[in-house]
């Protein structure tokens, strides 16, 4: 897997390795100007603006005694630090039968596609899912999960166009009951992080699935676009103002050259990112681990 990551995050690395590099020189205690200019690079990369300024203020403290010979790695080990601070560490897996998991996020962000990859990753590993098709507002959604249904060779509950969410929602939890399957991904419609109803409608699926099984749902999981950057972020408050977010799959890792989103995601908003999306291919889901992903940031 690190090698996946690696290069998923080959944009990011490249550009923050040269910045770190021209900024470093091997054997040279850096000056406050040249640590500022390494904070904007941090910044740059998307790392965030509270990581950035502690690890700055971090290696003010180090200038004062030591050089820098290898920035790269020290780099790594105050990222690593700062994010294994927080409850990010373990496989995830799904703990009960049927193992209920609402899929949200805004508009493009590859929800859909995440949500039939999913799929397939449970699939893989041994168990039974189920998919939902809760996206009923937009007319091809049922037609996208059915290709990902097929590809990934997993059963699919899904309604005409309009209809009510939340129903598919419960005949969706109903038969996985009922059918014995190991989890249910249920995909709902792309919504603005700012429009009220639509946010409101995600509630009531919630509930219906509470309803429906106790404990339900067991994941609700906010799905989000890596090229977004910092912008993501304030979508992600939001959801999880309205919802008890369990975790966050960030897509499109690699299109951007500021994969290090990941760290104000686990820093500021202290929710775990459970899966990165490296590629196209429905195999393209991997399992986020702290220590691969500060090592494929930095390591060629």
């Amino acid at each position: 897997m690190i090698n996946r990551l690696k290069s998923a995050l080959k944009k990011t690395r490249d550009v923050l390795n040269t910045r770190v590099e021209d900024i470093f020189v091997p054997g040279r205690t850096l000056e406050i100007e040249e640590l500022e200019d390494l904070e904007e690079a941090l910044i740059a990369a998307d790392l965030g603006i509270e990581a950035a300024e502690r690890i700055v203020d971090d290696l003010k403290k180090s200038s004062r005694k030591q050089s820098f010979t290898n920035p790269l790695t020290l780099l790594e080990e105050e990222i690593e630090g700062i994010l294994s601070e927080h409850n990010n560490s373990g496989k995830w897996e799904i703990s009960n039968k049927p193992h209920v998991i609402l899929i949200m996020g805004v508009n493009g962000t590859g929800k859909t596609t995440t949500a039939g990859k999913l799929a397939g990753y449970l699939k893989k590993h041994g168990k039974k899912p189920l998919l939902a098709s809760s996206d009923t507002f937009r007319a091809a959604a049922n037609e996208q999960l059915t290709i990902w249904a097929e590809r990934a060779e997993v059963d699919i509950v899904q309604s005409e166009f309009g209809a009510d969410p939340a129903a598919v929602a419960y005949d969706s939890v109903q038969k996985a009951i009922k059918g014995g399957y190991d989890a249910v991904i249920i995909d709902t419609a792309g919504r603005l992080h700012t429009k009220v109803n639509l946010m409101e409608e995600l509630k009531k699926i919630s509930r219906v699935c509470a309803k429906c099984l106790e404990g339900a749902p067991h994941d609700t999981i906010l799905v989000m676009d890596a090229t977004t950057g910092n912008n993501g972020i304030s979508q992600a408050r939001k959801f999880a103002e309205n919802l008890d977010l369990t975790g966050i799959i960030l897509t499109k890792l690699d299109s951007t050259a500021k994969g290090g989103i990941v760290v104000p995601i686990i820093d500021e908003l202290d929710i775990p990112v459970l899966m990165v999306g490296v590629g196209e291919s429905i195999s393209d889901l991997v399992e986020f681990d702290i220590d691969e992903f500060t090592r494929a940031l930095f390591e060629s």
